[in-house]
Order: C-alpha cells, then structure tokens, then sequence
C-alpha cells in the first residue's frame, strides 16, 4: 500500500526558489498529527530511507511532511542530484529557516487535506543540521507542540576555524567534499555573514533554553560528523528534553544512500521507533 497522497509539490521558498514537498498519510477523513521532516547538510528528502520513513509514519496514523530545502542544491527537475551547486553555495541558515516556515505555513493553508490534518499538533524533526534548524524554528514558531532531532548540531555559529575563514573572505569561496559524489560543493563567504549578522537568532543554545514543548534528543556515541558532545550540550541547556543515546552508532544510524536493501540497520529501526512512539505518547 502506497501511502504517499502528495509528491514532489512546489512552492516558493527564498530568493523566489522552489522548494518541493512530498506529504504521507492515510486518507481517512480523521484529523492526524503532523510531523515535519528536515534534511541535513549535503542532504534531500529522498535520500537513503526517508521514504520508507514517511510510510513509517503514516502507517502510525500521523501525516509526515518532508520536502528539499530552496537552495539545498537539488532541482525540481532533478530532485536527486546536486545539479544547482550556485544555490548550493548561496545557501544559508536564514535561507533555510524561511523555507521551513513556508512548510509549515503551506501545510496549515491546505483545504482539500483539512479533513486529514490536526493543525494543533505539529511536530518537528529534523537530521543534522536540520535539527539545529528544527531547534530555532521550533522557538520561534508556537504552532510546533514537539520536537525532535536527530544527531543535531549544538552550534552553528561557532563551527569555522579562524584559518578557514581568513581563507573564505580572501577567496569568497570554500568548498565541501561530498563523499558520495566527489563534488566539490562550494559554499559562498555571504554563508559566513549571514551567520555573524544573524549571531543571535542562530544561537542554537540560546533557542533551546526558550523550548517549553516536548523534545527528544537522538544520537549515536559513535557519531564522526557530529560529535556526542552535541547531544550532552544540548540536554545541558533544556531540562525537560530527553537524551536517547544509540551505543555505537553513527551519523545515519547505519544508512546509506541509495537505500537497497530490504532490512533496515538495527539502528535505524531502533531510531524510528522511539522517534514514532515519541510523537504518539
């Protein structure tokens, strides 16, 4: 049973750019929670197993939202490869923070799903940098009643080395290795100003201490992207979150991309269900 009612829908997300959006749920005409996903860095909503994800979800009575990012270097046309790395290299964290709140803006607007859609509950989660993301959001925005994140990043201010961006300033441009690709994706030196314009909202630790919802932290003691001590800080600064901790497990909780096989990593699984049991408690 295919449980996808919407895929790859468009709409205008910053500098005029298309975000797409994908919606999974049963179609009952019963109001359900919704869950908003977002991708991390050098990601897109249908990499690895979030499709799976989704279905997930949505066997679980919830309707699960994710979409790409604007400027995440994907295409409408292309929504599965980096083929627009000059947006890749524009993008930044305000970019992506009004992106999310045309998500959760155009899931609240929609008429033909209202029948489908508890508007009182909206969740949040969010994978790597998109958990930071999540996290920022999620204090702004009091129409998000629960939170969680997946092997999120504590700062986002504070990650470059004072060499790097000597470097980014002199040349304009840094690039990223993607591993997977072995494209050099670049990232523009307005990256850098936005987040020294924008130091106080972008204060991942200071947006945690404001959280009074409900917030699961998870992440793998064995993460190399994104150390664990992420995950302590973060429990640090908000009392009322609870820290998940998966021994051994890394940035993806075992998944790659493409997701071919028919299992998932026991991690993963593990992953998924404390994540779907959190919404529903």
């Amino acid at each position: 049973m295919s449980f996808q009612i919407i895929s790859n829908k468009q709409i205008q997300g910053a500098d005029g750019k298309t975000i797409l959006i994908d919606v999974f749920a049963k179609k009952t005409n019963r109001i359900k929670p919704i869950v908003i996903f977002c991708h991390g860095f050098k990601g897109f909503k249908d990499w690895g197993h979030f499709n799976y994800l989704g279905e997930r979800f949505a066997n679980e009575e919830f309707v699960f939202v994710k979409f790409n990012f604007s400027h995440n270097g994907t295409t409408a046309n292309d929504p599965l490869n980096f083929g627009d790395l000059e947006a890749f290299g524009n993008n930044n964290f305000t970019k992506e923070l009004y992106d999310l709140k045309a998500v959760v803006d155009w899931i609240c607007s929609i008429e033909y799903l209202k029948e489908e859609l508890d508007l009182s509950h909206i969740g949040l989660l969010g994978h790597s940098r998109g958990g930071a993301i999540s996290i920022i959001y999620a204090s702004e925005d009091k129409r998000i009643t629960k939170l969680a994140t997946w092997a999120a990043v504590s700062d986002i201010v504070n990650r470059n080395k004072k060499r790097t961006i000597e470097t980014w300033q002199k040349d304009g441009v840094v690039f990223a290795k993607n591993g997977r690709t072995n494209q050099n994706m670049p990232l523009y030196y307005q990256f850098y100003e936005d987040q020294q314009q924008n130091k106080e909202r972008l204060n991942v630790n200071h947006a945690v201490k404001r959280l009074t919802i409900p917030f699961l932290i998870v992440h793998g003691s064995a993460d190399n992207a994104v150390n664990y001590s992420d995950a302590i800080e973060l429990k640090r600064s908000c009392s009322q979150a609870t820290l998940m901790t998966i021994e051994g497990g890394d940035h993806t909780f075992g998944v790659k991309h493409p997701f071919q096989v028919n299992e998932l990593p026991s991690h993963a699984a593990e992953v998924i269900q404390a994540t779907i049991r959190f919404f529903k408690d």
